[in-house]
């Protein structure tokens, strides 16, 4: 037996094994997710020798071998087609593969900058997937942005691989790129809007169906009116205020379903616009739509600004248009990042509060939550019943499931300074070991990072 054939026949054992598994009803709760995280590692290792496959195909099919290459000889136009039609995988998948496969062969060229990342995937710490995903993102090197500002960039997304899903690891990858180089962050957005679309599709039973990508300036507009009309119906805030709470029963209450709830919002946003007359169109009442942006770059005019909700960053320029369309509501900080300091007076945090506390917290500060700040509600770490006070220091931003987990599930939040942590119940860990909780605001990263 080969030594492949041999490798191969002990992953095939594991697999059989995995895929054969019984006993899951019957697990325990940590038995259970221990399972998968080991099914998960295993898959993993598996990927790595999937793609190191595809890359021995791809360099017997290399283009100088001509009709000689293994590809050609078994009737494939390229190597990733061989590689799909042997695996059974999509064409993207087959690509992901040979990539994946030949970074792994040759670790130290002719991307050295990778190694951190390409470690972590040898260790089955991250997928071939999000190493390709970050791969892409980070780029090469360029006048801007040197080999090791790139190393040290990889090696910070390698630590993180394990704490973050891939989509918040894209997310942070998205961000250190536009930190390294600021300059290009224009440059990116224009080639965004300049991929933004919209198509109306008339369908056989008479029906349309609409497709588009949005820039992340058009996706911030319409997401936040969206959001405005379904939030009850998607975990949306709580309210306080007798005539909100009735409109959100009434959502809750409408036979509609989410989407066509959606549907309905943006179509009527749309007739009420057309049908307006012109003295009275659009340009009094903005969408809610919060641009951020340290005072630092705004001073100097360099550096990036974020729109809350939106993974990618936006320019400077484009921080001064919205600026100057609706002007700027200044968020201060004092130097250990809390402010506004309301004592006992009053219960609930103000809107101004609100405000400073999203951007501070950037969303849901739940590990692995997505929630932006629209679906959040403002949790008191130490409850107002029991001495509590209204100030930002105080509140910490949750969404409405895991807001009520730290309430019934007997979760708690404890702060020092300014790092705030979760304690689990002993249900969950014996231990009770605190679990950070640090922000998710990509503006108070950036300037903690240049202050």
């Amino acid at each position: 037996m080969s030594e492949i054939t041999a490798a191969i026949a002990d992953l095939m054992v594991v697999a059989l094994r995995c895929g054969a598994i019984s006993g899951v009803a019957g697990a325990s709760d940590d038995e259970l997710l221990g399972a998968q995280r080991e099914l998960a590692l295993a898959r993993r290792h598996i990927d790595i020798a999937s793609a190191s496959i595809a890359a021995e195909v791809a360099h017997r099919s290399r283009r100088e071998l001509g009709y000689d290459g293994l590809a050609q000889r078994m009737g494939a136009r390229t190597p990733q087609a061989l590689v799909q039609a042997t695996a059974g995988t999509s064409a993207g998948e087959a690509r992901r593969l040979v990539s994946v496969g030949t970074i792994l062969a040759a670790p130290t060229a002719p991307q050295p900058w990778l190694v951190p990342l390409t470690s972590a995937v040898t260790e089955g710490r991250l997928s071939i997937e999000a190493l390709e995903a970050v791969r892409v993102i980070l780029g090469e090197p360029d006048g801007a942005v040197s080999p090791g500002a790139l190393a040290d960039a990889a090696r910070t997304l390698a630590d993180l691989a394990t704490a973050l899903p891939l989509e918040r690891l894209i997310s942070r990858a998205r961000e250190l790129r536009d930190a390294l180089d600021a300059a290009g962050v224009e440059l990116r957005e224009n080639e965004r809007r300049e991929r933004r679309s919209l198509h109306l599709h008339l369908q056989p039973d008479g029906m349309t169906r609409i497709t588009g990508l949005l820039d992340p300036e058009s996706a911030a507009v319409i997401t936040s009116a969206v959001d405005a009309a379904t939030s009850p119906r998607r975990g949306g805030p709580r309210f306080v205020d007798p005539s909100a709470a009735e409109w959100a029963q009434r959502v809750l209450d409408d036979p509609r379903t989410t989407q066509q709830l959606a549907l309905d919002a943006l179509v009527e946003l749309i007739d009420v616009a057309v049908r307006a007359q012109t003295s009275t169109v659009p340009g009094r009442r903005r969408s809610d739509v919060r641009v951020l942006v340290t005072q630092a770059d705004l001073d100097r005019r360099q550096g990036v600004g974020f729109i809350e909700g939106q993974t990618a960053s936006v320019s400077i320029a484009t921080v001064g248009r919205h600026a100057c369309d609706g002007g700027l509501i200044p968020v201060q900080f004092t130097d250990d990042g809390q402010s506004l300091n309301l004592g006992r007076s009053q219960r609930l945090h103000n809107s101004r509060q609100r405000v400073a506390i999203a951007v501070r917290d950037g969303g849901c500060r739940f590990p692995d939550c997505e929630r932006p700040p629209g679906w959040c509600e403002v949790h008191h770490i130490t409850d107002f019943a029991h001495g509590g006070v209204t100030d930002l220091a105080d509140g910490l931003l949750l969404c409405r499931h895991h807001h009520m987990l730290v309430h019934n599930n007997r979760w708690r939040i404890a702060r020092t300074g300014n790092n705030y942590v979760l304690v689990p119940p002993p249900s969950v860990d014996e231990k009770q070991l605190p679990i950070p909780l640090p922000s998710k605001s990509a503006a108070v990263r950036r300037l903690l990072a240049t202050g």
